[in-house]
């Protein structure tokens, strides 16, 4: 009688074990589920961008633009290069303040992101000149913004379409000024965030280069020299 009972309780416990393992792997699906679901719902179909630009004259040239999606994954390089300025001969440009729906600027598709939490960028302000670094923390009503449609009227074909304002485009102005906006194709840019970057200690290229920043150009150093620099404008 007692070995019977011994049998008894001991298949009662592999039974006990199976079950509670059984309920662990279907919690741990559901799990999954839910977290692949949030990650569907967190972006859209299509790649947001990231570009640059500058007040006329005010050139500048960034080093690194680095992201970070809200996984939490860094995109390194995401953007650098040229950051698109007008400088328009004789004089004529205009470089105090910023357009009222600013473009993008010079950039491209930040591919394989979700949406961006924080955008690392280093750059150089060739008027000054001097060497700045900001991080950009982008807000969650940013990202709500992103991810809504919206109907929008495009003057180009004369069309209405469903477009969203997945375009960021970061203004950077000498002060080591940031200014982020969103935008899309046919959409009005809305200013999303301002910061105000630091100076990097190490210098242009990190110190790699003796102190030397890119050259200024012929025609926006003359604009410099002769007109100064609109701090406190931007």
């Amino acid at each position: 009688m007692a070995l019977g009972n011994h049998y008894l309780t001991a298949s009662m416990s592999i039974k006990s074990a199976k079950l509670i393992t059984k309920c662990v792997r279907l919690l741990f699906g559901l799990l999954l589920i839910a977290n692949t679901q949030s990650f569907a719902q967190s972006r859209n179909d299509e790649p947001w961008s990231l570009g640059f630009g500058a007040p006329d004259y005010m050139e500048v040239w960034i080093e690194t633009a680095d992201v970070v999606d809200i996984r939490e994954r860094v995109f390194r390089r995401a953007g650098s290069g040229i950051a698109s300025v007008l400088t328009p001969r004789d004089n004529k440009g205009k470089p105090a303040g910023w357009p009222k729906s600013p473009g993008r600027g010079a950039g491209r598709d930040v591919i394989g992101a979700d949406l961006p939490r924080l955008i690392y960028v280093r750059w150089q302000s060739l008027a000054e000149p001097q060497t700045y670094e900001a991080y950009i923390v982008i807000p969650e009503s940013a990202r709500e913004i992103m991810s809504k449609p919206e109907k929008a009227f495009c003057r180009a074909d004369s069309k209405w379409i469903t477009d969203y304002r997945d375009d960021i485009g970061i203004g950077l102005a000498p002060g080591g000024i940031a200014k982020i906006w969103l935008g899309g194709p046919c959409l009005r840019s809305v200013e999303i965030a301002r910061v105000k970057g630091t100076i990097n200690p190490r210098g242009p290229y990190e110190g790699k280069s003796g102190g030397k920043h890119r050259p200024f150009s012929e025609t926006s150093k003359a604009y410099v020299e002769k007109f100064g620099i609109p701090y406190g404008s931007w």
